[in-house]
């Protein structure tokens, strides 16, 4: 289970909302967090409602309200037909495919659609985006296929599901119960909405799917970034390695913000080590030239790139994540629909804000970033697991037994998880193709460039999916080292991480299945447990 903490009533206001606060409130799941429209909102809307209205009295042609959709633009009906054309651009939009969205994708793309129509530019009705909310507070959630949407125009047949779940159409997951849409609304006593001109387009016409997998994956991201730190830290105690690489005068050599940040986040978790050594060490155990011109020196004075390098590979991760929730603060907090009403002008504008192409190159250089981190790892392992390079642990950590020991020669530790790991690694980085470059020519050439933004969306949460198996693969060898090399030794962080896995994986003494293990400890890191015992309380 994802642990959230609590969090107070959420406000929108089409202004001020964040990826952060759309994530924790997804995960939080159906325990009646209220998100309601503020005042001004509710104001801003009436008064889009209101133009929308003047406008249809005066028969202006209002695309996708008294004309066709798409190219059929140059259809125009009167005004008596709009109710009617919002109800079937709902229907025939509802042909998505493959597996339904999780429930927290759900929850977070009814907050960010509701908060772009609190903008009060897109003549909706107050009441209507107020019912979208009570379905969320009352845990009625649509089931909203996967796939069908080439992020632009938007994303039009995921967000008819939303649509078709407010007018009682199809099923929903009410309670956790799969069951029809209308049985739902009557249980909790909500009134299926009959849509008013606009409200169709409007709710169909934006980027929130795509943008709802993007703050997901930004929050897990975060998540897999201290991940990585806390296996670096590991990874150095395990192998009695050199921490002086993360000394602060190296990093503001090169600040880059994630960098110096990383570096800070394993120094801290590494504080009171007597497992990790120093270079500063090393040069007093050194065996000295003594007027000799050549010796052999009995340990490396610096570690391996996967190891040395952590913070620079790492801070990639966190300075994407920075300028991508920046992106994507932007899009949940902007009107992602057409048209667009303009209440100071009284003016109606035709454009193109459902184009996901900011949420599709802000999740295609996340996903890069973050298999990046699997990389890392996977080669981290591979230095704890084989003899050759882990400093005297024993091969793929087997519990060392005598000749003479009836198990001896049995046994193969970690073996099979290394290849597990590398597996799911190279699943991650085959996984990086940008999905941005793959634009498809559609409805009738009229949108002939589109974004694939929801497409990208989805693969980065793949890929944080894989590099989390990566991440609990490796921190379960790392705890099996630990234990070999005395986890009394390890830093204080190290030491309450290393307990908490424990409850959950036991000591490996002999061969034994471990998939087991590896669900449990990706479950803590999706969580946030592991980062909480190592004395962080909040996502860094």
């Amino acid at each position: 289970m994802s642990h959230v903490p609590t969090a107070g009533p959420l406000e929108l206001d089409g202004t001020g909302l964040s990826p952060r606060a759309v994530a924790a409130a997804a995960r939080r799941g159906g325990d009646g967090a209220r998100v309601t429209l503020g005042a001004q909102a509710v104001e801003r809307m009436g008064a889009s409602v209101a133009l929308k209205e003047s406008l249809l009295a005066q028969e202006v042609p209002i695309y996708a309200v008294t004309t066709g959709f798409g190219d059929s633009c140059v259809r125009q009906i009167s005004p008596d037909k709009a109710h009617e054309l919002q109800r079937n651009l709902v229907l025939y939009h509802l042909n998505g495919v493959g597996p339904a969205a999780v429930p927290a994708v759900a929850r977070a793309a009814m907050i960010i659609r509701a908060n772009a129509l609190a903008k009060g530019v897109s003549a909706i009705r107050p009441q209507t985006v107020s019912a979208l909310l009570e379905c969320l507070e009352r845990d009625i959630l649509p089931l909203i296929p996967e796939r069908g949407s080439v992020g632009a125009s938007g994303d039009l047949v995921p967000l008819c599901y939303l649509a078709a779940a407010l007018i009682g159409e199809g099923r929903v997951l009410h309670r956790g119960t799969v069951r029809p849409a209308v049985d739902a609304l009557r249980e909790e006593g909500i009134e299926p909405v009959r849509l008013a001109p606009k409200e169709g387009i409007a709710l169909i016409n934006g980027t929130s799917f795509a943008a709802s997998y993007a703050v997901l994956a930004a929050w897990d991201a975060r998540e897999l970034a201290f991940v990585a730190e806390l296996a670096t830290a590991m990874t150095l105690e395990a192998r009695h390695g050199n921490a002086s690489a993360l000394h602060p005068f190296v990093h503001t050599a090169k600040p880059h913000p994630g960098q110096v940040r990383s570096a800070e986040v394993v120094r801290t978790l590494l504080a009171g080590s007597r497992l990790a050594t120093s270079f500063d060490d090393i040069l007093v155990r050194r065996e000295k030239l003594a007027g000799r011109s050549y010796l052999q020196l009995n340990e490396k004075i610096q570690d391996t790139y996967s190891v040395r390098c952590a913070p620079q590979v790492i801070g990639i991760a966190r300075d994407t994540l920075d300028w991508a929730e920046d992106w994507l603060t932007t899009e949940i907090n902007s009107a992602t629909d057409n048209p667009l009403f303009d209440v100071g002008e009284s003016g109606l504008h035709l454009g193109g804000n459902f184009y996901a192409g900011h949420v599709g190159q802000a999740t295609d250089s996340l996903k890069t970033s973050v298999a990046g981190l699997a990389n890392l790892l996977d080669r981290q392992l591979a230095l704890v697991v084989d003899e050759k390079f882990n400093e005297g642990l024993p091969p793929n950590l087997v519990v060392p037994r005598r000749a003479d020991d009836p198990g001896a020669g049995l046994h193969h530790g970690f073996k099979g998880m290394q290849i597990a790991a590398s597996a799911v690694t190279a699943e991650a980085l085959k996984q990086t193709g940008p999905v941005s470059v793959f634009s498809r020519s559609t409805e009738a050439h009229n949108q002939d460039v589109v974004s694939m933004g929801t497409i990208s969306a989805r693969d980065a949460r793949t890929v944080n999916g894989l590099v989390r198996e990566v991440a609990a693969i490796h921190l379960l060898a790392l705890a099996q080292a630990i234990d070999l090399r005395g986890a009394e030794k390890a830093s204080p962080a190290v030491r309450a991480v290393h307990g908490l896995i424990r409850e959950h994986s036991a000591f490996v003494t002999r061969d034994r299945r471990l998939d087991e293990d590896i669900e449990a400890v990706s479950g803590l890191i999706e969580s946030g447990a592991l980062r909480r015992a190592a004395g962080f309380a909040d996502i860094v």
